[in-house]
C-alpha cells in the first residue's frame, strides 16, 4: 500500500485499518516513510482525529515497535501513574511512596519538563547524585525490594512513539487527543504494568484547556487500557492555579517532603492521598475505595510515605538526607519579591504564566536538548480565594542568572488577577473516568 494514500484517506476522515496503521508505524520507524509524509499524515490525524479502534491500533503497534519490560518475576500488583503535565505538579513524588508504603508495587516510568509543563525526572535529579538511567535488571531488582523505582523512557521502550512524538513538535500537532492517547498509553503498556491511575490536567496550565477535550482524552486512554486488558482509571483535575506553592525541580522537592510530613499545601495533599488511594485500591491491597482511602491517610500520618521516598532516594544513589536538610539541594542565589499593586482577593493565578516565567528562568526547557537549572523557579505566596493588602507579597522569584529575570517577573506580575469581591471555590477533582 502507498503512504499518499493512507494520507488521503485519513485526510478525508476514513477509518484505517490495523494492518494500515501498522504499516505507517513500522515505515516511519524504519525509515522508509518519510518525514514530509509522515508529517502529512500526523496533521491529517489532527483535523480528522481517529476512531478508539485506530487509536489502539495505533498504541498497540508503537508498543509492538521495541521491547516491552517483563517484570511477571516482580511480585504484586504493578501500578503506575501518570500526570498529563502540570505547573507544580509534584504528586508523583508524593503517591508513589504512600502507595509503594501500603504494599503496592509501583514502577515509576516517568517523563522530563517540556515547555511550562514540569518533569518528575527533572524533580529527582535535583537531588544530588540520584540516578533515574536504571538498566531494567536494576529497576526490577529495585522493585523487589523496595517496591518502587523511578526511571526514565528507555531507547528501547516504544521507539516508534520517540520518532512520532519529535516530529510532533516540530509539526504543530502536539494537541491532538488521539496521537497524545497513544503516545502516553504506548509508554505505560511497554512497561509490564497491570494498572494505571491517570490525572488529566485540564485549565491555563494544562495542555486540555477544555474539560470537554480532558474527557475525550481520559476516556480514550481509559479504552484502550481496557482494550488491552489493563485497569485503568483517570481523574480529571483543575489546572488553572499552580497546584501547592512551589515550582521549579528542588523547590518542589521541598515541597514534596513537607507535605509526606502532612506539613504540605491543602491542595497538593488531597489530590495526593486520592491519587495514592485509587493506587491502592487497583493494587487490590484494600477491597474498598474508601478503605484505600483510610490507609492512604494512614501512611501519611504515621511517616511511613515520608521513610519510604527516603529509601527509594538511597537506593537510586541520592542522599535521603535532602528530605531533612533543604541547604543540601541545590540552592538560587538570587530572589526577587512581587507585590501586589493594590488590595483585593486573588480570583486568578494563571498556571501557564507562572510555569512560563519559571521555564524562562532556568526551571524548564523549550526543546529536549536544553539543560535544566534545578536551583530556580517561583514561591507562590497566596492561592486563589486569599485575601492580600497593597503590597502584599504575591510570590518570590528564586534565580541564579540574571538573564530573562525581568521578563519573568513581568510575566508573574500578569498571572495574578485582583477583585475587590472573594471568587467562587474550585473543584480539584472535577471528574472520574472509568
Amino acid at each position: 500500500m502507498r503512504t499518499v494514500d493512507l494520507i488521503h484517506r485519513k485526510r478525508d476522515g476514513e477509518e484505517l485499518s490495523s494492518e494500515e496503521i501498522a504499516a505507517f508505524v513500522d515505515g516511519y520507524t524504519n525509515g522508509t516513510i518519510p518525514d514530509y509524509q509522515a508529517s502529512a499524515f500526523l496533521m491529517a490525524v489532527f483535523f480528522s482525529g481517529m476512531t478508539d479502534r485506530e487509536v489502539s491500533s495505533l498504541t498497540e503497534r508503537m508498543v509492538q515497535s521495541g521491547e516491552t519490560v517483563d517484570l511477571s518475576s516482580v511480585p504484586g500488583v504493578k501500578v503506575d501513574k501518570h500526570s498529563t503535565g502540570g505547573v507544580g505538579d509534584k504528586t508523583s513524588l508524593i503517591a508513589a511512596p504512600l502507595a509503594a508504603a501500603a504494599g503496592v508495587t509501583v514502577p515509576m516510568i516517568s517523563g522530563r519538563a517540556l515547555g511550562h509543563t514540569g518533569g518528575t525526572l527533572d524533580k529527582l535529579e535535583s537531588i544530588p547524585g540520584l540516578r533515574t538511567d536504571l538498566t531494567l535488571d536494576e529497576f526490577r531488582q529495585q522493585l523487589a525490594q523496595h517496591q518502587l523505582a523511578f526511571i526514565g523512557q528507555s531507547a528501547e521502550i516504544a521507539p516508534a512513539d520517540a520518532r512520532i512524538y519529535a516530529l510532533r513538535d516540530a509539526t504543530a500537532t502536539v494537541e491532538s487527543i488521539p496521537l497524545i492517547a497513544s503516545s502516553i498509553m504506548s509508554k505505560k503498556l511497554a512497561a509490564g504494568l497491570d494498572a494505571i491511575i491517570l490525572d488529566v490536567k485540564v485549565g491555563a496550565g494544562a495542555f486540555m484547556k477544555r474539560q470537554v477535550d480532558a474527557r475525550r482524552l481520559a476516556q480514550m486512554m481509559v479504552g484502550i487500557g481496557r482494550r488491552m486488558d489493563k485497569r485503568v482509571q483517570a481523574l480529571i483535575t483543575d489546572m488553572n492555579q499552580p497546584l501547592g506553592y512551589a515550582v521549579g525541580n528542588a523547590l518542589e522537592v521541598m515541597e514534596v517532603s513537607q507535605t509526606l510530613q502532612n506539613a504540605g499545601p491543602t491542595d497538593l495533599t488531597r489530590l495526593s492521598l486520592e491519587l495514592a488511594a485509587r493506587m491502592i485500591h487497583l493494587g487490590k491491597v484494600t477491597a474498598t475505595l474508601d478503605e484505600a482511602r483510610e490507609l492512604a491517610t494512614k501512611k501519611l500520618l504515621d511517616g511511613s510515605g515520608y521513610r519510604k521516598l527516603k529509601e527509594v532516594i538511597a537506593a537510586q544513589g541520592g542522599n535521603p538526607a535532602v528530605l531533612d536538610r533543604f541547604e543540601l539541594l541545590p540552592n538560587a542565589t538570587g530572589a526577587r519579591e512581587i507585590s501586589s499593586p493594590r488590595p483585593g482577593y486573588i480570583s486568578a493565578i494563571d498556571a501557564e504564566y507562572i510555569g512560563q516565567a519559571s521555564a524562562m528562568i532556568g526551571a524548564g526547557r523549550d526543546t529536549k536538548e536544553d539543560s535544566i537549572d534545578p536551583a530556580v523557579g517561583v514561591i507562590l505566596e497566596v492561592k486563589v480565594g486569599q485575601k492580600v493588602d497593597a503590597g502584599g507579597v504575591l510570590c518570590r522569584l528564586y534565580y541564579t542568572r540574571e538573564d530573562n529575570v525581568d521578563e519573568a517577573a513581568q510575566l508573574v506580575e500578569d498571572a495574578f488577577r485582583i477583585s475587590s469581591t472573594a471568587p467562587e471555590s474550585r473543584e480539584l477533582i472535577l471528574e472520574v473516568v472509568g
